[in-house]
């Protein structure tokens, strides 16, 4: 978190003559000490006040300085005033202490007090000494210790201070807890008119009410891009800080909450609160916060902070169309060599973020070798793929795709399918776009596949080919861990999936389905009917992603036909034959490694599936590796019988028939 120091200039609002103001602010000083001065030189009887200094209405008004801006923002009296210009003497004034000590009758009160102020100063009133008056309740200017409140050292806070000479800065006890949010130089039409939204709602807040706003969607900083923009709009700078760091101890969070007040006038400046995902807790205490707002807040989140009581005007993050995603990569990649084609196709795969892009494009121009256009294209594609990559890390395990179609042992119609669903994928753009079939059909566009077939039968691994030849990250997704027990957490995690990958370069693999999936009986009781909403959500969400979402089973017989219905292609992986296995042992046997007469045709009597056939021709490496020798008949045999082991079977005499 940022802990500069931030200028007033930083914030929009015009750089301040120190020199200036702090000869103006001195000047007004050495009046507040001269009526010190008149007031010790009247002894202990006193006497009648000296005339207060006529203003000079001879020459033109000054500009208003820091000391003018601190009186209208907090309405100071003019008692209240000088006395802020009393304790500011104590900092600047060298000869003010004795001064005040010669006044207060006492030498060893060298120091402003609430009773010198109210004996020497003019339009005394004893309510300037009050906690809710404004000098004490922004935290102005406070006693110094516990001593009676009228003979306490009166402190002019350090804060008021700088800002009176003209040095703003934020205040120092709020480092650690806030971070600049700079506006952005330029947004995306659909962004501005969110930020339009976001300055309004500050300024057509109900009466009583606090100027609040809530953003919602996208992803953070686009959520912070947008707030600042508002906050620009309206003259402001933009601080922010996460829910989290919002104190749950009501003293400590009124302390926090008035200190931010008195920033927000002084700077002047709105606060972006990060809401995240707060305990009920956290929730509560932020909910308090929010509520005493009386300057501009946003409040940012992926999901709204709270659907029952909205906070102000909700803004959406905006989807960009395909156009506005256009520009977006136009304006990022000029100079680059990309031609709209490319870019098109890039804008068709990714729904990244305008700042996610500019990141991109950063990228390329560092790496570009400048050996012409298609170099360009890749090193795009591939910053595409990066930028996409961190909102799914979390979520699923990445495989980077290296398998091709000769990897794959399948049969001919089941390799034909696959290939039709690349080509779904791959073509999107040109069908849904170019020849109008996104708008005629409007529903059920997305790409959604069913693998069915037993463990180790290629389903994984004819996802991974497919996404080498989409140039994509694969994401399997273990559906078992995302289905919850509490009613709305299993759809609160889809949700999180789908949000992520919706930036593109993602195939999704759904592994698992069965812990999701299953007949639909006849609903019982609510925790039936929650299931099939969940299954329906899934559904639903796979239809409408942008790329490929593929579900995997092992036990088809046991999905709704209903469900497979909303699946636009099944694809199943049967066991594979005899045939079939001898061609698997044949590609895992590499050419380099040194084998002894190896048999594909005798080791594809053992009835397993590819995974395990590969398992075992490692396991069988392994074994002549550590004698050092060649890989042999017998290496396989022992590896078998681990592999057998694992899966509680017993070799039988037909599988290992002829290889001794």
């Amino acid at each position: 978190m940022s802990t500069t120091h931030e200028t007033g200039a930083e914030h929009g609002t015009a750089p301040q003559d120190g020199a200036g103001h702090g000869s103006a602010l001195l000047a007004e000083i050495r009046r507040v000490l001269a009526r010190v001065d008149a007031h010790a030189s009247r002894g202990p009887a006193g006497g009648p006040p000296p005339p207060a200094a006529q203003p000079d209405t001879a020459s033109a008004p000054p500009p208003p300085g820091p000391l003018d801006t601190l009186v209208a923002c907090f309405g100071l009296t003019p008692f209240e005033r000088d006395l802020v210009l009393l304790t500011a003497a104590q900092e600047v004034e060298p000869t003010a202490p004795a001064r005040c000590a010669a006044a207060s009758g006492d030498p060893e009160r060298a120091y402003p007090t609430f009773s010198l102020a109210l004996a020497a100063l003019t339009e005394p009133h004893w309510s300037a000494l009050t906690p809710v008056a404004p000098l004490r309740r922004w935290r102005i200017v406070e006693p110094a210790d516990d001593s009676l409140l009228t003979t306490a050292r009166l402190r002019l806070d350090e804060r008021i201070l700088h800002f009176l000479l003209g040095s703003p800065h934020l205040d120092a006890r709020l480092h650690g807890r806030l971070r600049r949010a700079p506006a952005p130089d330029r947004l995306t039409p659909s962004y501005e008119r969110a930020a339009d939204r976001i300055t309004a709602a500050w300024t057509t807040h109900p009466a009583g009410t606090p100027p609040l706003a809530e953003v919602t969607g996208g992803d953070p900083r686009s959520r912070a891009d947008i707030a600042a923009a508002a906050a620009a709009r309206a003259g402001l700078g933009l601080y922010a800080m996460n829910a989290e760091d919002v104190p749950t101890d009501p003293a400590e969070r009124d302390r926090l909450a008035r200190l931010w007040q008195r920033e927000a006038i002084l700077l002047p400046a709105a606060l972006l609160v990060e809401a995240g995902e707060p305990d009920r807790e956290q929730r509560a205490a932020t909910e308090a916060f929010l509520a005493g707002a009386a300057v501009p807040v946003v409040v940012s989140g992926a999901e709204p902070l709270s659907r029952d009581h909205p906070h102000g005007t909700r803004v959406p993050v905006p989807r960009l169309d395909d156009e506005e995603q256009l520009a977006v990569w136009a304006d990022a990649f000029t100079g680059t060599g990309l031609d709209e084609n490319e870019l098109r196709s890039l804008v068709a795969q990714f729904q990244l973020p305008p700042h996610a892009v500019r990141l991109a494009a950063d990228t390329v121009r560092r790496d570009l070798p400048g050996t012409g256009e298609h170099d360009a294209a890749v090193l795009a594609w591939r910053a595409g793929l990066a930028e996409a990559r961190p909102g799914m890390e979390a979520l699923g395990r990445r495989i980077e795709p290296r398998a091709g179609w000769d990897d794959l042992v399948l049969h001919e119609r089941q390799t034909a399918v696959l290939r039709e669903i690349v080509a779904h994928v791959r073509r999107r753009p040109t069908v849904h776009q170019q020849w109008g079939f996104a708008a005629a059909l409007r529903h059920g566009l997305g790409v959604t596949a069913l693998f069915a077939g037993g463990s180790g039968t290629g389903k994984t691994l004819a996802a991974e080919v497919m996404a080498k030849e989409l140039g994509l990250d694969l994401f399997v997704i273990d559906l078992s861990q995302v289905v919850s027990k509490y009613i709305g957490e299993t759809e609160k995690n889809l949700r999180r999936v789908f949000d992520a990958a919706e930036r593109g370069g993602a195939l999704l693999l759904f592994d698992e389905a069965d812990a999701l999936f299953g007949k639909r009986s006849e609903v019982r009781d609510s925790h039936d009917r929650y299931a099939n909403l969940e299954v329906s959500y899934l559904l639903m969400r796979m239809e409408a992603y942008r790329g490929l979402a593929v579900l995997t089973t092992n036990m088809k017989k046991a999905l709704d036909t209903a469900f497979l219905r909303r699946i636009r292609f099944v694809v199943d992986f049967p066991f594979p034959a005899e045939p079939e296995r001898a061609e698997i042992w044949r590609r895992v046997l590499p050419a380099r490694a040194p084998a002894e007469d190896l048999d594909p045709d005798l080791l594809a009597q053992l009835t397993v599936a590819g995974g395990s056939i590969r398992n075992i021709a490692l396991s069988g490496a392994f074994l002549a590796a550590e004698e050092g020798g060649a890989l042999q008949m017998r290496h396989m045999l022992a590896a078998a019988r681990t592999e057998y082991l694992k899966l509680e079977r017993s070799l039988t005499p037909g599988e290992v028939r002829g290889w001794t």
